[in-house]
């Protein structure tokens, strides 16, 4: 069992990557070999429009035809069991380098036949974890269940499977005295991060194990 994990985040040691790291940690202690991508340390850009991938008998026909540093990155995705992605909510989105990987990861792989199918090799298990500054409520009313929604239908109908977590009300400044900010809540912030992101590490933890421990050893047609 192989599972990759993409951080979507350009912090390596916030609140994205603590949780990709419990989930790769969940994965571990089932015997599961992990790797951790960070995006942002690659140059490479979205969907260029080529439509490479769907040129008929093309030699990328179903593959992205792109050369760059996501190139290799795609390639080890096919050899892999699981597959987690990871970002902040940036103004109701993933970040700009999750948004352009995920044009790249599943774009080529859908084919323009109704209803889609999908040319991936196999089924594997795939999830997302968001973190963002809103809460839960907040969440809500902005319409970000729509984007959550609709990123694991997409993952689901290249891969297979899918899941999501997400930690809302993250503690996003290491010293909010030091920034413009005042419409949060210093002490509140702290709290909520001494009390319920343990929990969400504690769930990060479980997502991993889970998917881990999934049968992906069947075709897209099985």
């Amino acid at each position: 069992m192989r599972v990759l994990a993409f951080n979507g985040s350009p912090r390596k040691q916030w609140n994205t990557a603590t949780l990709l790291g419990k989930a790769l940690e969940g994965a571990a202690s089932q015997g599961a070999e992990t790797d951790l991508v960070h995006l942002y340390d690659l140059s490479y850009t979205g969907c260029r429009s080529c439509f490479a991938c769907k040129t008929r008998d093309g030699k990328s026909h179903g593959r992205c035809a792109a050369q760059d540093d996501l190139t290799p990155v795609l390639r080890k995705v096919e050899d892999a069991d699981a597959v987690i992605l990871g970002s902040p909510i940036y103004f109701g989105t993933v970040s700009g380098m999750t948004k352009s990987i995920m044009e790249r990861l599943t774009f080529p792989y859908v084919t323009y036949t109704d209803p889609p199918q999908s040319l991936f090799p196999k089924k594997i298990q795939t999830a997302f974890i968001y973190t963002m500054n809103v809460s839960e409520a907040q969440m809500k009313e902005y319409g970000y269940e729509v984007h959550v929604a609709l990123n694991e239908r997409v993952l689901r109908t290249v891969f297979g499977a899918s899941e999501w977590l997400c930690s809302c009300d993250t503690y996003q400044f290491e010293d909010y005295s030091k920034m413009a900010a005042p419409r949060f809540d210093a002490e509140k912030k702290a709290k909520r991060r001494a009390e319920i992101f343990p929990e969400d590490c504690q769930k990060a933890f479980a997502l991993g194990a889970r998917i881990a421990t999934v049968d992906t050893n069947r075709s897209q047609t099985s």
